[in-house]
């Protein structure tokens, strides 16, 4: 059994024990090395120990989770976000693909969490540089709240593809599987299901047009209904819109003509 050095980072005292707490009785595969309570504890106990796995708290005083990120890309160590509910910061996370923790945490979430970052790194796919990638990308995105730009799509060979949004140009959904279609690059299927994306996605550029079919309204040419709805973008695919969608799809896109009339 491969054994993860881990440390915790958080400024809560029942917090840290409390994941100290659950890690010993359900994760055997984890040994604490470190506890800290703020990011500059952290930072020594990276710098002082060989750390696999950083287990982070977002909002801490002073200098938030984020902050660390240099460090933990520096030394090459994964890292599990733990966090409170934040709308922004929680979408920021997936968009990045990478993994968290909601407070209070589920036994089985944390379970299989550390099971998933141990497959990682006994298969030694997660590289640094994919890391640094994911983790910069993240650091810029909770720098500038206003808008999450990137996507990092897990590409089938153990690493991730990272995608600028406005490179989307369409995605279909293929049972549990969601393929990405990509403005001069070749499409990605992912193997997760469309709802997990229309949660990050930009709401004001992207619509569900269908239960298989998310548009991005760049790429939007016409839209008729000569044979029902049905949408068509500037790569000539034509996308039926269902019926159910069809107000909120023509809604979306007079917020998008009116936001695009404005600039």
């Amino acid at each position: 059994m491969l054994v993860l050095n881990a440390i915790i980072v958080d400024d809560e005292e029942f917090a840290r024990s409390s994941l100290y707490f659950l890690l010993q009785e359900n994760c055997k595969n984890i040994h604490i090395s470190g506890i800290a309570k703020s990011v500059s504890e952290a930072r020594i106990l990276l710098a002082e120990n060989k750390i696999d796995l950083v287990f982070l708290d977002i909002a801490m005083p002073g200098e938030n989770g984020f902050e660390l990120i240099p460090a933990i890309v520096e030394h090459r160590a994964q890292v599990v976000f733990i966090t409170a509910y934040d709308q922004y910061a929680l979408r920021a996370i997936k968009a990045n693909a990478l993994d968290y923790l909601l407070k209070p945490i589920d036994i089985d979430e944390l379970s299989a969490t550390v099971d998933k970052a141990a497959k990682f790194i006994a298969l030694n796919k997660f590289t640094a540089q994919q890391m640094a990638s994911q983790l910069s990308n993240l650091a810029e995105n909770m720098a500038d709240r206003s808008e999450i730009r990137k996507l990092s799509l897990p590409n089938g060979q153990g690493g991730y593809t990272l995608v600028d949004f406005d490179e989307v140009i369409n995605i279909e959904a293929d049972s549990n599987y969601s393929i990405f279609y990509l403005a001069g690059k070749e499409k990605i299927t992912v193997a997760k299901v469309l709802k997990d994306y229309e949660e990050i996605l930009p709401e004001n550029k992207f619509v569900r047009v269908h239960k298989s079919s998310i548009i991005n309204l760049d790429y939007l040419k016409e839209y008729n209904s000569k044979n029902g709805l049905e949408v068509i973008l500037k790569s000539g695919v034509k996308i039926a819109v269902s019926r159910r969608r069809a107000s909120e799809f023509a809604e979306k896109v007079k917020t998008y003509t009116n936001f695009r009339s404005d600039k």
